[in-house]
């Protein structure tokens, strides 16, 4: 499947621009409605925009998942604000609000999420209003947006916590540490059919989470995907965040992401927890993912906003691409 950009278009109008806090929107899709929240600077006419790509699993438009509300692409998408850079982010397919808009397991591809990424800067692209539609993708969301950026236009790319791994090989990073020897020649059997492209029979129970039959055409899709790829291939400014003190994403990947890129900026910020939050220890990473009141690192935003105008000044004047927004 793969998204009607200009029926997308067609089916939604963006609000007025003269608002302070979000407004709701959605994006129709030929297997149903993406929505999202709109957050647009009080007063402002025109400016650039950041679409706000979450993570893996069930991430969603704010950051959050069950358990783990913290509360950290709301509160970016609040801070642009403050800097007077609109904002949209969106629940996945299948996640929170968009979760009638998911289609069976079997059926899903990771293409389908940058398709979905690709329609919405489009979307964005086609307001007058915004001088440029810079996408920030946080996690697995920076290789969702780092591919649709490249396939929609986008005038800038924020990669947030993101791997240069493949996916492959952050799975059996994952694995390997909780596999007796037995599951894990097993998981890499599955593993390296997968990789070619193949499915896998004769899965252990043990192992069904992870590869169950419906999941792996999906596995598939992803493990296709190549993050330094996926940077070489943008022609516009890159901006790489990394926190030193997040356990998820070592500081390395960062800096591999960076250095795959052509026109790549290295930010790392010292005791940042991959929620985007101060993390000093253990104990205060997990309340950054567990308690919306505790603070995203405000050098982030301030970082974010400066590298989204400086690419909106050094950006040719945009032209209309679309129908116009009514």
């Amino acid at each position: 499947m793969r998204i009607s950009i200009a029926a997308a278009l067609l089916a939604l109008a963006l609000p007025a621009f003269a608002q302070d806090g979000d407004v709701a929107v959605k994006l129709e899709t030929p297997t149903g409605t993406l929505h999202g929240s709109l957050r647009a600077p009080l007063g402002a006419t025109k400016g650039p925009a950041v679409l706000i790509v979450a993570g893996s699993g069930p991430t969603d438009r704010d950051g959050n998942q069950p358990r783990l509300p913290s509360d950290s692409l709301r509160q970016l998408a609040a801070a642009l604000g403050a800097e007077g850079i609109a904002t949209l982010r969106y629940d996945k397919r299948g996640v929170a609000m968009s979760r009638e808009a998911a289609k069976a397991e079997k059926d899903l591809r990771f293409e389908h999420y940058v398709d979905d990424a690709a329609a919405w800067i489009a979307w964005l692209k086609a307001d007058a209003r915004f001088s440029l539609v810079a996408v920030a993708g946080h996690s697995e969301g920076a290789l969702v947006g780092a591919l649709a950026a490249a396939k929609a236009g986008a005038g800038a790319f924020v990669a947030i916590a993101g791997t240069a791994s493949k996916p492959a090989e952050i799975l059996r990073a994952q694995l390997r540490p909780r596999l007796p020897e037995p599951f894990w020649l097993e998981s890499e059997r599955i593993l390296a059919r997968l990789e070619r492209g193949k499915t896998a029979e004769g899965v252990p129970k043990e192992l069904d989470i992870v590869y169950r039959p419906s999941v792996q055409p999906y596995l598939i899709s992803w493990f296709r995907q190549s993050p330094p790829e996926a940077m070489r291939a943008l022609e516009v400014p890159v901006l790489v965040v990394q926190g030193s003190a997040d356990v998820q994403v070592p500081v390395a990947e960062g800096e591999a992401l960076a250095a795959a890129a052509r026109n790549a900026q290295l930010f790392i910020v010292p005791d940042m927890s991959h929620a985007l939050k101060p993390a000093t220890d253990a104990a205060s990473s997990m309340k950054g993912l567990t308690d919306p009141t505790v603070a995203i690192v405000p050098q982030v935003p301030a970082r974010i906003a400066r590298f989204v105008r400086e690419a909106a000044v050094a950006a040719p004047p945009k032209g209309r691409r679309g129908p116009a927004p009514t």
